[in-house]
């Protein structure tokens, strides 16, 4: 199992500052890290009991640097439930970042659209979710500095939804606002269970970020996703699904995402002078 505390002694060591947010890039998005400037990279494998990312689009590393004169810690790549991770492998990168002090958290992925009227491309800001993995990483003993009852009242921070949306119209970036469903996966969902999303109240669907949120929320961290969508759910088209595809589309719609990213941690407070180093 992950050593976070060992972990964030060995990470925090490298750090030039203490990061405003740390951002967790989903498939697609890794174009985001070659802006960064003076970055430091570790790769998940390199860390104490943190296995290396094995989906496509993700590349499994930790990689601080300055965005737009802001230090930050941006995730490389997630672990999924589907890969057969425990949860708390599924959740050691966001205790990694609670353990250095980040207190925000700025999540994307890439996810299918269950409202007919999303299009491939369309940017989804996350108001809320659905938790249909059937499973937490939350489960068992209580980890230290983490609430045995986390309240998810607002999984997502108002505030920063705000300031998105703010950021979003300056830079023209049209911002949709949903509802995610988290299913396990690997595989795509079918046209009834499309359907019985839809029914459900949910706007976009994927297999990622509820267990990460839960965790940050449970450390008392803010919270912020946007989801990318990729393509119509199945039975909303025509067309087949293929994660080569969702990566194609995320890369596409990841430029915007990387705009907005960068307009929002711009205006975040400066955090508490504290790297995890020890």
């Amino acid at each position: 199992m992950p050593d976070v505390a060992e972990a964030a002694r060995l990470l925090g060591a490298r750090l030039a500052g203490a990061p405003v947010a740390t951002l967790v890039l989903g498939s697609g998005m890794g174009h985001l890290v070659e802006a960064l400037e003076d970055p430091v990279s570790m790769r998940f494998q390199d860390l104490p009991g943190f296995p290396p990312a094995a989906v496509a689009g993700h590349a499994g590393r930790f990689v601080a640097g300055r965005m737009r004169g802001r230090y930050v810690l941006v995730q490389a790549g997630r672990y999924h439930l589907y890969e057969g991770h425990p949860g708390e492998v599924v959740a050691a990168p966001v205790r990694l970042s609670g353990a250095l002090g980040v207190d925000t958290l700025l999540l994307t992925n890439a996810a299918g659209g269950v409202d007919p009227a999303l299009e491939a491309g369309d940017l989804v800001l996350l108001e809320d979710h659905l938790n249909l993995l059937f499973l937490s990483p939350l489960v068992g003993p209580a980890a230290e500095g983490e609430a045995r009852f986390p309240d998810m009242t607002c999984p997502y921070d108002p505030e920063l939804a705000r300031l998105a949306l703010s950021v979003a119209g300056e830079l023209g970036i049209t911002l949709r606002r949903g509802v995610y469903a988290a299913l396990p996966g690997p595989a795509y969902e079918t046209a009834a269970e499309i359907r019985m999303l839809r029914s459900l109240g949910a706007d976009v669907v994927g297999m990622s970020t509820v267990p990460e949120v839960q965790v940050a929320r449970a450390r008392g961290m803010r919270c912020l996703a946007v989801s990318m969508v990729t393509n119509k759910g199945t039975g909303l088209s025509g067309d087949p699904l293929s994660h080569a595809e969702v990566v194609a589309a995320g890369r596409e719609a990841g430029r915007r995402v990387g705009a907005l990213l960068e307009g929002i941690v711009q205006r975040l407070p400066a955090p508490p002078q504290s790297t995890g180093k020890k």
